[in-house]
């Protein structure tokens, strides 16, 4: 990427507002890919200056294959053991992934990915980082996903910015309506192609995701009754996790567990996931995007989950801000987009419709429609 005066805005944007890094703070920042390090190195000089205490580590996933692809169980919990324990000293996280190859761990065996998820992943990330760190966690705006997005380097890297920089003060304000209208409601009902699903939020409340651990950011998300769920929903966003792309992957539901589920692509894999642990059938989010710079998927959940007129819910763990109580090692947002061109689709609050074809339609949440947070 060519030098660009954005990145330093990204750097100093995250570091004030989303992890309010104050002098003294312990920071652990993480690099995937080799095309991250003009902003990483953006992120040390800054976070430097702030005052604060910096532990800095590179990574890629092509060093992550060659541990899972040759370590036994005790060596990756030996691993994971030795990242939580530099992970319990930092106050702050950054991560910045840019991978090269988004296809990397895609051969990885099963049972070793299975491992690495369970021994580090979960215990690393899932808990100690997003249980006691300030974190937050980007993308690098580089030709692997300027590709995956189908579009150019130069349009892509406005794409990003556009989507990263917007004005999230103005965004959480609009969140207010939708965070009070979500913690009083009880049924959530979803109609759309191939998708007929109900289930409760009573008592869950809701969080709006407005800048703070997510670059890009624009979601407000509860979480069902861990049992409450019942039907079936199509989601119609391919996604990649560790490596491997799914599609069109649908699930049916009794009593919150997920008792049928399939993947166009890849569902032996996909069923696998699924028997990782007794969480993995179970939901532990729900939740609307709402960033309206973000039209169109770009097979990066991190902006995907976040696409105006979307709703996500993802499989496995629950946050621990929500009494969801569903655990799991895997966290994995799976994207419905209800724009008429994707098929539609409705969205009922305790009977009332407040969101159709992706757009709000009842007053109160209007002003989180696309136009008004541009």
């Amino acid at each position: 990427m060519r030098k660009d005066e954005r990145l330093n805005m990204m750097a100093k944007n995250v570091l004030t507002n989303s992890v309010k890094l104050q002098k003294g703070d312990k920071i652990y920042i993480e690099a995937f890919g080799n095309s991250t390090q003009d902003l990483f190195k953006e992120f040390i000089s800054e976070a430097t200056k702030m005052g604060a205490i910096l532990f800095y580590y590179f990574n890629d996933n092509e060093f992550k294959k060659k541990l899972m692809e040759n370590s036994s169980e005790e060596q990756i919990k030996a691993h994971g053991q030795i990242h939580v324990d530099i992970m319990k000293q930092a106050d702050v996280y950054i991560g910045i992934r840019g991978d090269d190859d988004l296809f990397a761990l895609s051969d990885i065996d099963e049972e070793q990915m299975m491992m690495y998820q369970k021994h580090y992943s979960k215990p690393v990330h899932s808990e100690v980082r997003c249980g006691s760190t300030r974190w937050c966690v980007m993308r690098y705006p580089n030709k692997t996903m300027a590709c995956s997005a189908k579009m150019s380097l130069e349009a892509f890297e406005d794409f990003y910015f556009d989507s990263c920089l917007l004005d999230y003060t103005k965004m959480s304000k609009a969140m207010d309506s939708l965070v009070n209208v979500m913690a009083k409601t009880d049924n959530v009902k979803i109609i759309a192609p191939n998708t007929n699903i109900e289930f409760s939020i009573k008592g869950m409340g809701a969080i709006k995701c407005d800048g703070g651990c997510n670059i890009p950011d624009g979601e407000v998300y509860s979480a069902p009754l861990k049992e409450s769920i019942n039907g079936y929903i199509q989601f119609n966003t391919d996604t990649v996790l560790d490596g491997t792309v799914y599609s069109n992957i649908k699930l049916e539901f009794e009593k919150g567990k997920i008792i049928k589920a399939s993947s166009m692509l890849n569902d032996e894999k996909f069923q696998a996931i699924l028997d990782i642990d007794d969480g993995a059938r179970y939901i532990g989010e729900f939740a609307l995007g709402l960033n309206p710079y973000i039209t169109k998927p770009i097979l990066d959940i991190l902006f995907d989950e976040k696409i105006c007129c979307s709703l996500h819910m993802a499989i496995g763990s629950s946050y621990d801000n929500m009494c969801n109580t569903n655990k799991s090692a895997i966290h994995w947002d799976l994207i419905q987009i209800q724009t008429p061109e994707a098929g539609g689709g409705e969205i009922y609050f305790d009977d009332i419709l407040i969101r159709k074809d992706g757009l709000f339609v009842i007053d109160e949440l209007k002003c989180l429609n696309p136009e008004n947070l541009r």
